[in-house]
């Protein structure tokens, strides 16, 4: 009966080390994905701002071969 109760603290022991375990990897798990959607939200703010700048680049490029032409024809 000894060794019976013996067994049974030992597998005590080792299920609340597993549930210690399990709750510290679900903290860290909560903490990753946490840093996964803010990184999703910084990298989205970066390729609306890429966007838009690629947009005005665009925009400066038709505008030199606007004023490129304008001097041509001026000259």
């Amino acid at each position: 009966m000894e060794e019976v109760l013996s067994e049974l603290k030992k597998i005590n022991q080792r299920l609340e080390s597993v549930e210690n375990r399990l709750e510290i990897i679900e903290i860290e798990q909560q903490q990753i994905k946490q840093a996964v959607l803010e990184t999703n939200e910084k990298v989205n703010k970066l390729e609306a701002i890429q966007e838009s700048q690629h947009r005005i680049i665009e925009l400066l490029s038709v505008r030199s071969i606007q004023q490129e032409a304008e001097l041509k024809r001026l000259q």
